[in-house]
């Protein structure tokens, strides 16, 4: 097949749309007003997604992508789009998912923003995974939204590889002995923290030579990974230096260590933290799904007094530090959200996993709570916990999207919720 047609729309996950023969198909890496020529497609999830398709004539609302990477690398599908394009299409998208007109909020940077970056180490080379191929990944050289240092890390890993003769991960054959290289930055703090995460125990002679090599971290890790699965998950070793890396976000310090999450924007989370901050009132706050208390010890700073619940118990250990370092009233503890006793809190707060709240929206229906404050990157998710559940008691009273993530279709939302009367 080989058809022509004006790109009309992007979908709710940022491919661009074209209608041809009474025939939908994506088109990714392609904006509204774009021309394209498509030559081949397949099948994924339900859709037509063009495999094989050329730009031409490009859409007004198009830029110059400044990674070399760009149309290949699944990493920033929307880097060929204007940032102030980028910003409308995530608020309109947004509202067409749940309703809500929101104000958006733009990332203070647009480039070198991310504070880790998961580089995986394979036969077929060394970088991130191509868009829409499981098995293909980029073998990068840089990566603008990453780090200026990104060059200097990748030449250092290959340099290691090559003196230590450690073998790639195969990913067809799911075999080898290194498959992720992570790194993490503090964007304020300058600290570095490099995880090597391999599926072997690394001898003397290669514990010296990653010493060596990534001299210039100030946290070394080597994470043991003892399964198959294609993530840069392991048991994670200190090698050399401190424990943690810091970050700093206006007053607060939050510790991060690799097994830990922390949101990969630090120069937008101010934004996001400001926004919360913003929708909570009252004295007394539960932060359900607290993670590592980014969210609780930023109000606890502030003269809230918060507590946390949290399923993971090293991220609860973690929050408790955090919120130590910064000498603040904030106690978090082990415990799952659906089983919460939900008491006499003035506020909310829900950061929940992508699938959302689920059975815990019921606890809140339930708990007599008058604020609940709602942080999601999933807006489908959203929807349905308010439209099956939260919207028996509440009704939305404020709405603000932060754009943690340019240059690609992702934003977080934070909804305001207020009993009703």
């Amino acid at each position: 097949m080989t058809l022509k047609s004006r790109i009309k729309d992007i979908s709710d996950d940022g491919l661009g749309m074209l209608e041809a023969d009474g025939r939908r198909i994506y088109v990714p890496f392609t904006y509204p007003g774009d021309v394209v020529r498509v030559k081949r497609t397949k099948r994924r999830f339900g859709r037509r997604i063009a495999r094989d398709f050329e730009l031409v004539k490009g859409s007004p609302l198009r830029q110059t992508p400044r990674c070399p990477h760009f149309g290949t690398c699944g990493g920033c599908l929307w880097q060929g789009l204007r940032y102030g394009e980028q910003l409308r299409i995530k608020a309109e998208i947004f509202e067409r998912i749940t309703g809500l007109k929101a104000e958006i909020k733009g990332s203070p940077k647009i480039w070198g923003f991310r504070n880790v970056s998961n580089f995986i180490v394979t036969t077929e080379g060394i970088g991130l995974k191509e868009y829409g191929n499981p098995l293909g990944v980029v073998d990068l050289r840089e990566c603008p939204v990453f780090s200026k240092r990104t060059p200097e890390y990748l030449r250092v890993l290959r340099n290691f590889l090559e003196e230590t003769d450690l073998k790639p991960w195969n990913l067809r054959e799911k075999s080898g002995e290194v498959h992720y290289l992570q790194v993490r930055e503090g964007k304020f703090t300058g600290e570095v923290m490099v995880n090597l995460i391999a599926h072997t125990k690394p001898s003397e002679g290669v514990l010296e030579a990653l010493k060596d090599y990534f001299s210039f971290a100030d946290s070394l890790y080597w994470s043991l990974k003892r399964d198959d699965r294609d993530d840069p998950r392991g048991e994670a070793e200190l090698i050399a230096g401190e424990p943690y890396i810091r970050e700093r976000i206006e007053d607060v310090v939050y510790l991060i260590h690799p097994n830990s999450f922390f949101q990969t924007n630090s120069h937008a989370l101010r934004l996001l933290l400001r926004a919360v901050e913003g929708f909570t009132d009252g004295e007394r706050v539960l932060d359900l799904y607290s993670g590592v208390g980014t969210f609780g010890v930023w109000l606890a700073r502030r003269g809230f007094k918060v507590e946390g619940i949290e399923l993971n118990p090293f991220a609860v250990e973690m929050a408790n530090k955090n919120a130590e370092i910064n000498g603040v009233n904030a106690k978090f503890r082990v415990g799952r959200a659906e089983g919460t006793s939900v008491g006499d809190y003035d506020t909310v707060i829900v950061d929940p996993p992508r699938k959302g709240l689920k059975e815990a929206a019921e606890l809140l229906v339930k708990s007599g709570v008058e604020k609940i404050v709602y942080v999601s990157c999933n807006p489908k998710a959203f929807k349905l916990d308010y439209e099956r559940h939260l919207k028996k008691a509440y009704r939305i009273d404020g709405a603000v999207l932060i754009d943690m993530f340019p240059h690609t279709p992702h934003v977080e939302a934070v909804m305001e919720l207020v009993r009703r009367d």
